[in-house]
């Protein structure tokens, strides 16, 4: 099992997940999102290629506009 950090919240899984399949697991809009994947930030075109590992820790950052 790999254990992992998700915006302050540990998660495990069993099976081999990239940060794009946690972004559809948790339905995200990935348009609005920025992802920081042990402390950097990981741009959209990597987010297919990143398998997460254990002790990972990701935050995602939601976009929010308003006025």
């Amino acid at each position: 099992m790999k254990i992992f950090c998700l915006n302050g919240h540990f998660y495990g899984t069993f099976n081999q997940i990239t940060l794009f399949d946690l972004i559809k697991y948790f339905n995200y809009d990935s348009s609005l999102l920025i992802i920081e994947y042990n402390k950097l930030i990981c741009p959209k075109s990597k987010w297919i290629e990143i398998s997460i590992c254990k002790n990972d820790i990701i935050e995602i950052i939601s976009i929010v506009g308003g006025g």
